[in-house]
């Protein structure tokens, strides 16, 4: 690597565990999956910047596209009723947007920068099959992919005990 690429592994690095630890301490679910999708896309920087463009790729489509997008689809479901759409303007305020917002702004100009100065690799130019990509993930990038599922798990269960009701939950619903 070269002194470039080693700082923007760091500044991805460090993007990546502050947003984790924002997503697991944020008491309401929608900023959490804010920094939550942050974390994702600063993860998958950090393959990119390991020469991994692939696992990168499939980091943002698969983990930060289609996953959280799961979960958004969930806080929408549990925010039934007409009391909760102050609560979920107040959410969305503009204050809400800030740290996630900086984070992602500071993973950007680090891709636009490895993109406009950084040398392509040679292992970049590569065509990957789908066995080298398995012996990939379940080999150098194994601490990676299992890191961010695991962050994924505990996203899992965060919205399984958030969506869960009383009895008498389910009946001032009806």
């Amino acid at each position: 690597m070269t002194n470039l690429t080693e700082i923007a592994f760091f500044a991805a690095g460090a993007v990546a565990v502050i947003a984790t630890v924002l997503a697991i301490t944020r008491p309401v679910a929608v900023h959490a999956l804010l920094y939550l999708i942050v974390s994702l896309l600063a993860v998958a920087v950090v393959f990119y910047t390991m020469g991994a463009p692939l696992v990168a790729a499939l980091e943002v489509i698969i983990y930060a596209g289609a996953i959280v997008v799961l979960f958004v689809f969930v806080v929408m479901m549990l925010n039934l009723g007409v009391r909760t759409q102050e609560t979920e303007r107040k959410w969305l305020a503009g204050r809400a947007w800030i740290g996630p917002v900086i984070l992602s702004a500071l993973l950007l100009a680090e891709v636009i920068y490895l993109i406009v100065r950084a040398p392509v690799s040679a292992a970049m130019n590569s065509i990957s099959t789908p066995k080298q990509i398995g012996l990939a993930l379940f080999g150098p990038y194994l601490l990676g992919v299992e890191l961010a599922s695991m962050l994924l798990l505990g996203a899992l269960v965060g919205a399984c005990h958030l969506g869960r009701t009383s009895k008498s939950g389910r009946e001032a619903r009806q």
